[in-house]
């Protein structure tokens, strides 16, 4: 991208204008690459979440009676060895009904919660027309509304790309409860209003205020349906210090011919004449990966609901396994949903008899069918 702004101060010195108001820049920027890089360390006002760990001499009597302490004060976790349960998920404190009697009807301009998930591998699907279709499964793992921002409250840390951003929330969700004996005092002083477990994993979502959900809300991969697009958010793999070859796919120098010790080089970076240096965003070695990227308009093939894990579209996911990944709805304006999604969200004591443990997309060949019927003579 060239960004040039040049200024005839003759052509200005001659029709009398003053010179202090010009301003001669010749800036050339190949690449936004100072826009992604990611934070080292935390501003000071964030709140340091673990505690340091010290042996407390707790007999194991004591810490039977300190987990019904915590068990009454947060609840049961609702995760435990990875499935969560219908049984463990009644256990949870979910809003009244009062949080939702002034509820909205859904419009395709609203902005509804995401969730995090985590990315746990990758799995082919076949459709019934014999297309084979690459897919990375995610598992939303104890997902609860924390806390909900209004409008007049919210002032975010950076200033997003959103238009019109002062007519959003912000709903706080947390994944993963943890044991709050691990965590400081003034991280759980996060959760003493949302009823629910001290989690390890926090995200912020900007949302429509019609779309609002009341703390301690629990959110599955019912928020989502199948056949809709969602976009994901995930920090690439951290690959270190690269060279050109395997940051840019650089073909590299011949390996004959003469050719000493530049086999996977750059070569020539710069150029010769008037302008004779590098240009700023040039591509050379450096750190490779650990950058945010979001990846649009994914298709959601399958849904399990005892598991909570989604199939979503492609194996270019950004992130490693096991690794934290955000999930929206998709800003793409072709692939935005059609029809009302679960809104402001799916709620468990409303459907749960109704989605069966799995769901399939009506192109995808369900091996648990019969592909072959015969007709009795």
């Amino acid at each position: 991208m060239l960004r040039t702004v040049i200024c005839d101060l003759a052509r200005l010195r001659l029709s009398g204008s003053t010179a202090s108001s010009a301003a001669v820049v010749v800036t050339q920027v190949r690449e936004k690459g100072h826009l992604s890089r990611p934070r080292l360390r935390n501003p000071y006002w964030f709140i340091r979440p673990q505690r340091s760990q010290t042996d407390d001499l707790v007999t194991g009597e004591n810490r039977s009676f300190i987990k019904e302490v915590i068990h009454d004060t947060y609840g049961v976790p609702a995760l435990i060895k990875g499935v969560q349960t219908y049984e463990q998920r009644q256990l949870i404190k979910t809003p009244q009904a009062s949080a939702t009697e002034d509820a909205q009807p859904w419009t395709p301009n609203v902005r509804r919660c995401g969730l995090i998930a985590r990315k746990i591998g990758q799995y082919p699907l076949w459709l019934k027309n014999g297309e084979r279709v690459r897919t990375t499964l995610l598992q939303v793992v104890d997902n609860h509304v924390v806390k909900y921002i209004p409008p007049e409250e919210y002032r975010p840390a950076q200033q997003p790309d959103v238009k019109h951003l002062h007519r959003y929330g912000c709903l706080v969700v947390g994944a993963e409860s943890t044991n709050p004996a691990l965590l400081t005092k003034e991280y759980c002083g996060l959760f003493k209003d949302s009823g629910v477990m001290p989690t390890k994993n926090l995200a912020r979502f900007i949302v429509s205020p019609q779309a609002a959900l009341a703390p301690g809300t629990p959110l599955n991969v019912g928020h989502f349906r199948v056949g809709d697009f969602v976009d994901v958010r995930g920090k690439t793999v951290d690959h270190g210090f690269q060279g050109v070859v395997k940051r840019h796919g650089f073909k590299g120098m011949p390996a004959s011919h003469g050719v000493t010790k530049t086999h996977r080089r750059p070569g020539n970076i710069g150029g010769g004449g008037e302008k004779g240096r590098v240009w700023p965003g040039t591509k050379m070695p450096g750190h490779m990966g650990n950058r945010w990227r979001i990846i649009k308009g994914l298709r959601i093939w399958r849904v399990n609901t005892k598991y909570n894990v989604m199939w979503v579209q492609g194996s270019s996911v950004p992130g490693s396994t096991n690794g934290l990944v955000y999930i929206y709805d998709t800003i793409l304006p072709l692939r935005r949903p059609q029809l009302a999604p679960p809104f402001p969200t799916l709620y468990d004591n409303d459907a749960e008899e109704q989605l069966p443990e799995d769901i399939w997309h009506e192109q995808v060949h369900n091996f648990n069918e019969e592909s072959i019927t015969y007709k009795p003579e």
